[in-house]
Formats: C-alpha cells, structure tokens, sequence
C-alpha cells in the first residue's frame, strides 16, 4: 500500500513498504506549505529539473538526511557540489533502487538554476516513471504537451501527476489531451494556483475528466493524502 501526499505546486511524498521518496520539494518560498524541510527524511528526492519551485529544498534535505537526489545528469552534478548526495540519470534510463525502479521521461521545459545574476543551465528537465508495490507513477514535471506521452501510458499508469497552470506548462485543454494519452486510473492535477500567472479553473478540468472512461481526477489540497 502507497501513502500518497500532495505539499502544494509540484510537491508530492510517496511513502510505500520498500521506503519513502519526495518529488520535486519546493518547501521554503512555497507560499503554500507550512512544513519545513527538517520534517522530511526520505530515501530519495527525485528532481524533474532546476528551477527553484522544483529543485526548491532537495540540497539541504539530502545534506541533512544523506538521501540522494536522483535527477538528470547535469543537474545532480549540480547538487552534488552544493553538498548533497547524489545518482544521476538521464533520459530514457532505468534503474533499480531499494526503494523502487525509476526512469526517467522527457518533458519540454527549460532547467536551470537561476539566481539574482546568473542563470545557470543544468541539462535536460525530465518526468519520472516511479515504481513500487506493484504500482505505477507518473510525474510528468513541467512540461508541454508531447504526443509521446502514448508510448509512456502504456506503461499502465495507476497515477499521474500533471501540470495544469498553462503559462509555463500545460493549461487545462492540453492537460485533458495528455490524460486521453496516457490513460491513468487517477490523475492529479498540480502546478496551479501557487502564483498568479498560473492561476486556474480547474472545473473545466474535473468535468472532462468525468466524460473519460476509466479516468478520475483526485483534486488535491495542501497535506491532502491517500493511500492506493
């Protein structure tokens, strides 16, 4: 059985019988979240990319909790010399861990490390393919819609996580095509509402949802948690 948490924006923990892992911690400066980084000790933080409402506390957390930070290439190279243990991956690459098989997906987005004078590029953003338990879990990070997205569903999805705030990512009608090709049991929308340029009417969203067969949206609050 999976425990699954949703900590606003694109923050999700998974907590399973083979360990705990936190996708993309966008903990301090989230407006959102009220948790602090010191309450996570997971087995891993995976992260799709390096803007900082991605990357966000994945450096501190894995300095604090020696969890690695699996991520593409450039990226964990990245974190690793701020400090934090590390296992790069790349596209397209698999690998197992006590804690489950990962691999990694594209999506099209920028990564980049971005402070008041410099933007530093790390690589390539990517989704991930988590699996555990006999389940499947798709966190599809920031990225537009790609017709790719068909091969990745026939991985046979339980669950997706997917943006929906338009702007920078996805907006609604393109998110409501990418479920059509990817087929999960559940989707969860994310990437929403946490500024204002990606403020969104997720009605929409929830009624094309229900015309789906086999498809149901789980709308999410801030410490909204289930178990699959």
């Amino acid at each position: 059985m999976l425990k699954i948490t949703y900590y606003g924006h694109a923050f999700f923990q998974i907590e399973g019988p083979q360990g705990t892992i936190l996708l993309d911690p966008y903990i301090t400066g989230n407006p959102a979240v009220s948790s602090k980084p010191e309450d996570f000790r997971p087995n891993a933080i995976l992260v799709t990319h390096g803007h900082g409402d991605h990357l966000g506390d994945a450096v501190p957390i894995s300095i604090r909790s020696g969890a690695p930070v699996v991520a593409p290439y450039e990226l964990a190279t990245f974190c690793q010399r701020q400090g934090a243990s590390v296992h790069p991956m790349h596209i397209g690459g698999r690998h197992e861990f006590p804690f489950g098989h990962v691999k990694l997906t594209i999506a099209h987005h920028g990564s980049a490390v971005v402070d008041a004078k410099n933007i530093l590029y790390t690589g390539s953003p990517c989704g991930f393919l988590y699996e555990t338990d006999g389940k499947t879990i798709y966190h599809a990070g920031d990225t537009g819609l790609f017709y790719d997205m068909k091969l990745i569903g026939e991985s046979g999805i339980d669950v997706a996580m997917i943006p929906v705030g338009d702007n920078f990512t996805m907006g609604v009608d393109d998110a409501l095509k990418a479920v059509d090709f990817l087929r999960p049991k559940i989707v969860i929308p994310m990437h929403f509402d946490t500024f204002d340029l990606i403020k969104t009417d997720l009605q929409p969203f929830i009624s094309g949802i229900k015309k789906k067969r086999g498809v149901k949206a789980r709308l999410m609050g801030i410490n909204d948690h289930f178990t699959l």
